[in-house]
């Protein structure tokens, strides 16, 4: 028959491939990916204990339920170098954290394991659990840990399987509550929802088998069938005329009902008070008393069920064996991929500040590469247009330049060798002045005017507002345009409202006052330039971050930290700038600089030639070639002009040279010290900050805030390097 192959067939059993199943069990790679199994699963009054005891030969304890709080491996191992049989148990850890006490608890080499010693044994193992062992005691009644028990002897066969909770519908007071019953049937279906487990669904007889949830349940996971073997207990206890339809539901084709029924018979109460029952030769009277006689011997009783059990999982192992070592090797890949992901670890203050070291030699690498142009060296500086710091300081530098030199006087100086009042540059010839223009605009004309306050002002800030540090920064204003004319009649009316009794000369302190009121849109330019250079440097900073650590968490603190120290030095740079727009504009005007005086014989040598060049004549040399000359007289003429115009004059001239060089003096300054110096290539460059000493200066306290782990990635880091552990471990199995 059949069920004498399964037990002479050693083969069947492939005790190699069961053994390596277990030993995944054992190292929680179950946890990760789905085993083959075998998964008890019944109510909690079908008779699964009593089942599972017949398999065992144990005496499971019926205090309390207590073999009813975790699911429970159960693995028979064929020992022939043993004389007895042997029992081990340990806890495999789902829950807890390595080096939690749960995982500590084991024993071996248990020969005989009485009723009263496995209830000690099991106290222990709910104690080590961390679950309840008395009324209220605030503890949880149910556990996702498993309890490993390894039974070796010379008589066993290979086989295991998982027995979990009973699933039920009533809570017990002071015991169980409504959210045990979510959590058991959630576990129970964990379990069943294993794609590669053969679930025995324990029924009793008793009861309208058709009705039964657990019934349900499988039929709804495995509508085939062909992964659930139905077990019928308590065959004794069902009314008297319904034995046929029984034995008829039983002894079905297996193609109608998959892997189809076994009835076991059980002791009664009333058999397990009197110690001369003995459980298998019951069961076997019970068998030969008709109508039980019909059943088969492969649907009937303990010892087919266990052989049915070894097939069925031996079957299941060898199907599913290479589908196990594939997604084991492909999960743990995942695994170390999101590990990875991660970054290093953070825990402790050495790891922080190791991982912070690397930050900043990532940072400095792109700060020096950014400040040398070697842009090729990262394809960062294609991504981020921001981290092209010289680029940008460089580009911002050459437009301050031009628009102080273009714009950064009120007045247009005036130009002696033309008729008009212009200034050489031909950027500045605007005719009119927006006041004079504002004048004449209807109240219904917002579109000309916004073109043409569009076309006649300057914004003084060329960069977008970094609004981490937009209160230390000057806004931005609009600057009006040079007026194209009337410098003379200005510096005539500053003359005469300030000239004293000396003759034919000026106060010197007039040249300053003309020179303050000249360079009056100086700190307007200035101060939108060096906002301007302290965004560039502040994206900078922002973007490089990002680019050496790719964590936001992180970028923002590290910021934050270091935000105290950059806000310090950018004050710096705007104090200088202050301190330059200051000398030059309410200073003593001074320069050592020969070319001021050049400046100023040139400008009066255009004057007097620009008076005489209406009255030249050309006369016609013996050479062939033409000259144009001028009468001593016309000279003499043009000397003849009252005193303060002749004082104007001097004073234009003096203003326009001096200006000259003080704009350049001013620029070169403002762009070497306060911003380059302050802020670029000098020690105090903000970028200095983020150092190897300042990493070293921090507290473990700073070191935690900076640079620990947030503590989702934690978990999730912990989690990781557990399931990877395990699955290395799987993987040295299965190889």
């Amino acid at each position: 028959m059949e069920s004498a192959q399964l037990g002479t067939t050693p083969a069947l059993a492939d005790p190699a491939l069961l053994e390596k199943i277990d030993k995944l069990f054992a190292c929680n790679v179950g946890e990760h990916i789905n085993l083959p199994q075998l998964v008890v699963v019944g109510d909690q009054s079908s008779g699964k204990s009593s089942v599972l005891e017949g398999l065992t030969k144990l005496k499971f304890p019926r205090n309390s339920g207590l073999c009813t709080r975790f699911a429970t491996q159960i693995i028979f191992r064929r020992a022939p170098s043993l004389a007895t049989r042997k029992v081990n148990g340990s806890i495999i850890s789902t829950t807890h954290d390595k080096g939690n006490e749960a995982v500590d608890w084991s024993m071996s080499d248990i020969e005989l394991l009485s009723e009263g010693e496995f209830e000690d044994m099991m106290n222990e193992v709910h104690e080590a659990m961390g679950l309840s062992t008395s009324i209220n005691d605030g503890l949880p009644t149910f556990s996702h840990d498993v309890l490993r028990l390894e039974i070796h002897g010379p008589q066993e066969n290979h086989l295991s399987v998982i027995d979990v909770p009973g699933i039920f519908k009533t809570t017990t007071p002071g015991l169980t509550t409504k959210s045990d019953i979510v959590l058991v049937r959630d576990m129970v279906l964990n379990y069943m929802r294993n794609p590669r487990s053969i679930m025995l669904a324990v029924v009793p007889a008793n009861v309208d088998i058709a009705t039964q949830e657990i019934i349900e349940i499988a039929r709804e996971l495995d509508p085939d069938g062909q992964r659930t073997l139905r077990i019928l207990t308590k065959p004794d206890l069902v009314d008297e005329g319904t034995e046929d339809k029984i034995i008829e539901l039983v002894e079905r084709k297996p193609e109608t009902q998959g892997l189809g029924w076994v009835v076991v018979k059980n002791l009664g109460q009333k058999d397990l008070q009197d110690k001369s029952k003995i459980r298998d030769i019951e069961e076997d009277k019970f068998r030969n008393s008709p109508p039980w006689s019909r059943l088969s011997k492969e649907n009937y009783g303990i010892e087919a069920l266990g052989l049915r059990l070894q097939a069925l999982l031996a079957s299941n192992v060898r199907r599913e064996f290479p589908k196990v070592r594939s997604e084991v090797s492909k999960r743990l890949k995942e695994c170390k991929k999101a590990l990875e992901s991660l970054g290093e670890e953070r825990e402790s203050p050495e790891q922080q500040s190791r991982y912070l070291l690397e930050v900043v030699s990532k940072f400095q690498r792109i700060t020096e590469n950014a400040l040398r142009t070697n842009y090729g060296s990262q394809d960062s500086f294609d991504e981020y247009p921001s981290l092209r710091l010289a680029t940008l300081v460089a580009n911002r530098n050459a437009q301050f330049s031009e628009e102080i030199s273009t714009q950064g006087h009120v007045y247009c100086f005036k130009a002696h060798d033309h008729d008009d009042d212009l200034e050489n540059d031909p950027k500045t010839s605007v005719t009119s002045t927006p006041s004079s223009v504002s004048s004449q605009v209807g109240e219904d004309d917002y579109e000309e005017k916004e073109a043409y306050d569009e076309l006649n002002f300057l914004p003084s800030r060329k960069i977008e507002i970094c609004h981490d540090i937009e209160d230390i920064l000057h806004d931005g204003v609009q600057i009006e345009y040079s007026k194209a004319q009337g410098i003379l009649p200005w510096i005539e009316n500053l003359y005469l409202e300030s000239r004293g009794f000396k003759l034919g000369t000026f106060s010197s302190s007039l040249l300053s006052t003309v020179m303050k009121k000249q360079s009056a849109k100086w700190p307007s330019l200035a101060e939108g330039y060096i906002c301007d250079i302290i965004s560039i440097v502040h994206n900078f900073i922002g973007a490089a971050l990002t680019i050496s650590c790719h964590d936001h968490t992180l970028n923002s603190n590290v910021l934050s930290s270091l935000m105290e120290g950059l806000i310090e030095r950018y004050r710096k740079s705007l104090s200088m700038t202050d301190f330059l727009l200051k000398v030059e504009r309410e200073g003593t005007p001074m320069s050592q600089n020969h070319y001021f005086n050049s400046n100023l014989q040139k400008c009066r040598h255009e004057r007097i030639a620009s008076a005489v060049k209406k009255s030249s004549f050309s006369v016609d040399m013996s050479d062939g070639s033409s000259r144009n000359c001028y009468q001593v007289s016309d000279l003499a003429r043009f000397h003849h002009m009252s005193n303060s115009k002749q004082t104007v004059e001097d004073i234009h001239d003096i203003l326009k040279s001096y200006y000259k060089v003080a704009r350049k003096r001013f620029v070169d300054n403002l762009c070497m010290q306060a911003a380059d110096f302050y802020l670029v290539t000098g020690p105090e460059a903000p970028m200095n900050i983020f150092s190897p000493s300042w990493v070293c200066c921090l507290s473990n306290e700073e070191l935690e805030h900076i640079a620990g782990e947030e503590l989702s990635i934690r978990r999730t880091r912990h989690r990781l390097q557990k399931e990877t552990k395990d699955l290395e471990a799987g993987r040295k199995i299965l190889h």
